[in-house]
């Protein structure tokens, strides 16, 4: 009773699955082959049908509703929860394809619900481990294509990503070298300006002993100048004492000729 029930909640969620997967899902046969960039280094070939692989049993349950494969094609690595796939057993070249879904992925294996053995296995046979199978999945042909568009941008920025380690490297490796020819052109500026500083303080120096002779000079001549602004100099003196020539220029009366100087009448402010 155990084992029916989980094998018809597990029926149940896989005709949900596939009722999601007819509505939901769009081949994409029809991307352009031109956004591949097919070189050296990429591993897809566009000639290769990447939907056919071969697999198989590692384990079943009772029912051989849920069986767990593995392959020796890394690219089940691709496969999603929920996946369609196409089956049949390798010995029977004239069966039809059983369907299924992929349930989980681990490394080298991947687990499938099967709804139904009857097209690809007879009956009254025991579906046995290690039962060869070979498997067709559109879906994981898609998905190998999208995962050599997404290699072949990270092989993209792998090669940006190099060239960009290369370069740093090269600094790296370079700093000693870089460091002396910075040093050096520093110290050739350093003595260029040092040179350019004694030869400006020499120049000062030269105006300022040229300015020190131009002052002396220029105080000398100042001197002689005023010696002989005072030598050459007019001087108007009215006399107060010897006034005689002059009274009788201008007719006042006076004696024929000059009196004594007496102090008294020097200093009578009549006269």
């Amino acid at each position: 009773m155990k084992y029916f029930l989980i094998a018809a909640y597990i029926l149940a969620g896989a005709s949900f699955l596939k009722a999601k997967e007819v509505k939901e899902y769009i081949p994409k046969n029809n991307m352009p082959t031109e956004d591949l960039v097919i070189d050296a280094d990429s591993f897809y070939d566009p000639k290769t049908d990447y939907s056919n692989f071969s697999g198989r049993v590692t384990d079943r349950d009772e029912t051989a509703s849920i069986l767990k494969v593995t392959s020796e094609n890394k690219n089940t690595n691709f496969f999603r929860a929920g996946d369609p796939l196409k089956f049949r057993v390798q010995i029977n070249t004239k069966g039809d394809f059983c369907e299924g879904f992929v349930r989980s992925i681990e490394e080298g294996y991947f687990v499938i619900f099967v709804k139904d053995l009857k097209p690809c296995f007879p009956n009254n046979d025991y579906f046995r481990r290690g039962t060869a199978l070979v498997f067709q999945s559109d879906r994981l042909a898609e998905r190998v294509r999208e995962a050599s568009l997404y290699r072949a941008s990270l092989l993209k920025k792998k090669k940006n990503y190099m060239s960009q380690l290369n370069q740093i490297n090269q600094n790296l490796f370079s700093y000693e070298e870089k460091k002396v020819q910075i040093a050096s052109e520093y110290d050739r500026k350093i003595a260029e300006i040092e040179a350019e500083k004694i030869k400006e303080l020499d120049k000062l120096l030269n105006g300022r002993n040229d300015e020190i002779r131009l002052q002396r000079e220029l105080a000398y001549r100042l001197d002689t100048i005023d010696k002989e602004m005072n030598f050459y100099r007019i001087d108007r003196h009215e006399l107060l004492v010897d006034r005689w020539h002059l009274d009788q220029d201008l007719g006042y009366p006076v004696y024929k000729k000059p009196e004594a100087v007496r102090a008294e009448r020097a200093q009578d402010p009549s006269n």
